[in-house]
């Protein structure tokens, strides 16, 4: 039966009391889904073997990528316990005059500064392993080294955990320092050893200031104790000039015993007293004159001697604290960075399927345009080669 009966019988049969007119005609570029359905059914074992083909090349190319695996850690300011030898050694300080604290804060600051510091970054990896190992060894220059080692320290990163417009409704404050590398072990490696690293400089910054604020209260004390001294030497020098002058006058007045000895009041001369009369005075100006230390007599002075001495003998080395708390000590990375295999798998599939769909629909539409130019009805699939 030809196409032009069956559709003469549709209009017969037509809602419309078999009027032919109103029957719609049959377009040219209508799609027979049924009959594509068909042809991709006859072709299904070749779609699945392409399909899970590409499947397994989405899989090797996530082999053949550069692998990420990023190590992790968390931290918060210190607290007390992690100050505990700090505070130690600043107790002694504190009392013989030194004006140092410990502020968690600004310690931990201080560390977050140093931690994203360029130049402490390239310290630490130009002798790292993890640098040397990807530089072949010793054989490498000084231009690859600088290189690698700008190439690896952009992949040590910190990041805060709080929003910053809710900052002062955090319960605490925490930092996240990160590490990339091709492998799960070396990242965990590296960011310990650096977090090590940065904060033995922090130790040392502030052991260094710790000594510096001692020396410079060492010498302020040795000032202020010389001057004291000074000043001191001088009231007694002038002392002796004055019994001497004293003693002058009392033997010129003829007073060789103390005037109010006889119960009798005398005026006294405000600069040059006799009071004592001459005996008095020369004993006096005896005992001044055995007196070669000015401190002998001063308790200010000895106390200050006292002071700046155990200052002097205190030793400031090492001191063993941590600027900052484990939240999450560095992570081994049981998961790899960006997309995983099972996904990428199935997107390689997927892509697969519907390029082999596409193949096999574009070459049939081909066939088939060429069969109503030359006039013949070819069968979809033995024409197609499929």
């Amino acid at each position: 039966m030809t196409v032009q009966s069956v559709l003469k019988n549709q209009g017969k049969t037509d809602f419309f009391n078999g009027n032919e007119s109103l029957a719609l005609p049959r377009s040219e570029n209508e799609i027979d889904l049924i009959a594509l359905l068909s042809l991709l059914g006859k072709v299904k074992k070749q779609l699945i073997m392409f399909t899970f083909l590409c499947g397994l090349i989405g899989v090797a190319v996530t082999f053949l990528l550069p692998q990420k695996w990023t190590s992790e850690a968390v931290i918060t300011p210190a607290e007390s316990a992690q100050f505990e030898a700090l505070r130690s050694q600043l107790v002694h300080l504190n009392v013989l005059g030194v004006e140092r604290h410990a502020d968690s804060q600004k310690l931990f600051k201080s560390f977050l500064t140093k931690f994203d510091s360029q130049t402490l970054k390239a310290s630490y990896l130009s002798h790292s392993p993890f640098i040397l190992s990807q530089l072949n060894g010793a054989k490498y220059s000084a231009e690859e080294l600088h290189r690698s080692v700008v190439l690896v320290s952009g992949k040590i990163t910190s990041a805060a955990n709080i929003d910053v417009k809710r900052s002062e409704n955090s319960p605490y404050e925490s930092w996240t320092l990160k590490f990339t590398a091709p492998d799960a072990q070396e990242a965990q490696q590296v960011l310990t050893g650096y977090i090590e690293y940065v904060m033995r400089q922090v130790v040392a910054e502030e052991v260094k200031t710790l000594q510096d604020e001692q020396a410079l209260t060492i010498r302020y004390k040795q000032h202020q104790l010389d001057l004291e001294r000074t000043r001191l030497e001088n009231a007694h020098n002038v002392a002796i000039q004055r019994l001497n002058y004293s003693l002058a006058v009392a033997n010129a007045a003829g007073i060789k015993e103390p005037v109010y000895s006889n119960g009798q009041a005398v005026n006294d001369d405000p600069d040059f007293s006799i009071a004592l009369g001459a005996r008095g005075l020369a004993a006096k100006l005896d005992i001044e004159k055995s007196i070669h230390d000015v401190a002998e007599l001063n308790a200010d002075l000895l106390n200050q001697q006292h002071v700046l001495s155990q200052l002097e003998a205190i030793k400031i080395k090492e001191i063993d604290f941590s600027p900052f708390r484990y939240q999450m000590s560095p992570s081994l990375p049981i998961k790899q960075d960006g997309i995983s295999k099972p996904f990428v798998a199935v997107i390689a599939a997927l892509f697969g399927a519907c390029a082999f769909c596409m193949w096999v629909l574009g070459k049939q539409a081909v066939q088939q345009q060429r069969a109503r130019i030359m006039g013949w009805n070819p069968d979809p699939v033995k024409e197609s080669g499929i």
